[in-house]
């Protein structure tokens, strides 16, 4: 019973237009002053230990890494590079930037940073090149949420606190499903392209191919850095964010020096705000899990599952509803702070490896990036295409259904995510 109250309580608070975070502190004080015994005191303690995790640091290290990135000129170099490799083929200027998307994802850890800065300057070449508009939106639009996948991400790190799990086994494991995905749009953008004739670039030269990938080897490092870093065992994921974002600093102002010295203060306060919307997010999201903790309602939930002798199939299948289903209410970040103390237990209860699970929540984060009415990839899409919704949304679709499909292979075929860092770590436990 007290379980239904709980979340009766959040989902009118939401309702009524209330932030998420101040919505789940909310829910806990109320039903803590009026339904429990629990000390009120725990409030501020649970609070303060929220953010009492060395992982957690690696938050707000990553998204400045992001906006130095975004502001410094890597992207461009990013995408020189990634045409100079595949532009001549059918659809080439699409598939680059799908390539790039990639790229820039391996160093940015944000999906939403990802689309802004590739797309900013791909989907308007795409339509200058005579691509169809909807082809080029929707490719690259899709390929931004790889930001979510391909590590270092910063959804994959609020897991990775929320849960317990390990930080560095997560980035692993990301890096298989990452690069499939990647060349799964690659591919389907060259057979649709090359199926109607879309326009190619001249090939180029070995010498221009060297040339671009000169100019873009300084961000492609940081690729290095972080998880050659971790790989190796010279950083914790912490301390890869701290040198990633130290690095990304150096290379934008005094290699590229496309960002100058007064701008690094705005640069610093756009990702302290950033910044402290998360953490603010996760304080109260770890107070949420503690009051669902302490009415046992995970433990009642798996033993609920096992009672009806449900199999884990059919338990993944339902989560992956669920999770979509909230991808049209919430961002990434807010569902995977609500949802993950309440699914992640019962997949431990169902022997559901802890690495595949954390995979898979990501690639469902990645789906509701794509979606009306919350899908942030989209509405960024739309804006630099100057598209309405409707038609951003219509250019999404068809890319939509690969996502899912993607979603359900990865979901049943647990190995795609738990072979490599099995291979590194020896267990994904």
């Amino acid at each position: 019973m007290n379980g239904w109250i709980i979340f009766f309580l959040l989902i009118a608070l939401m309702l009524v237009g209330m932030p998420i975070s101040i919505a789940l502190g909310l829910t806990v004080l109320a039903f803590l002053f009026t339904m429990t015994t629990i000390p009120i005191e725990l409030v501020s303690q649970r609070l303060f230990t929220g953010l009492d995790s060395f992982s957690i640091m690696a938050i707000p290290f990553f998204i400045l890494t992001g906006s130095f990135l975004t502001h410094g000129g890597v992207a461009r170099r990013m995408i020189r590079f990634a045409t100079s490799l595949v532009g001549h083929l059918h659809g080439g200027l699409a598939m680059a930037g799908v390539f790039a998307c990639a790229l820039f994802a391996a160093v940015s850890g944000s999906s939403v940073a990802t689309v802004a800065a590739i797309g900013s300057i791909l989907i308007p070449a795409t339509q200058r090149a005579g691509y169809p508009k909807r082809f080029g939106v929707g490719a690259i639009g899709t390929a931004g949420a790889l930001g979510i996948l391909i590590p270092p991400s910063i959804v994959m790190v609020i897991f990775a606190v929320t849960t317990n799990v390990s930080v560095g086994k997560l980035f692993i494991a990301g890096v298989v499903p990452g690069l499939l995905l990647a060349a799964i749009l690659m591919s389907i953008t060259w057979i649709i392209a090359k199926r109607n004739d879309y326009p190619r670039m001249q090939r180029a030269s070995l010498r221009e191919i060297l040339a671009a990938f000169r100019e873009a080897i300084w961000g492609l490092l940081l690729v290095v850095i972080i998880i050659g870093g971790i790989y190796a065992g010279f950083f914790t994921p912490t301390e890869a964010a701290a040198m990633s974002s130290v690095y990304a600093f150096v290379i934008v102002i005094f290699v590229y020096k496309e960002l100058k010295l007064r701008d690094v203060g705005r640069v610093l306060l756009a990702a302290a705000n950033m910044s402290a919307m998360l953490l603010y997010i996760i304080t109260n999201a770890m107070l949420f899990s503690f009051l669902l903790t302490s009415e046992h309602i995970p433990q009642a939930m798996a033993q609920w599952i096992i009672d009806q002798h449900l199999s884990t199939w059919v338990f993944l299948l339902a989560c992956n509803v669920m999770l979509l289903v909230a991808g049209n209410f919430m961002d990434p970040s807010s569902i995977v702070l609500l949802l993950a103390p309440l699914l992640f237990p019962v997949a431990m209860t169902l022997h559901v490896d802890p690495i595949h699970f954390g995979v898979m929540m990501m690639i469902n984060m990645e789906v509701g990036l794509l979606h009306p009415p919350v899908g942030l990839n989209l509405y960024v899409a739309s804006g630099i295409a100057k598209m309405g919704l409707t038609e951003t949304t219509k250019a999404f679709a068809p890319w939509l259904i690969v996502m899912i499909a993607y979603l359900l292979l990865i979901t049943y075929v647990p190995n795609v995510a738990i072979w490599l860092p099995n291979l590194v770590y020896g267990t994904s436990s």
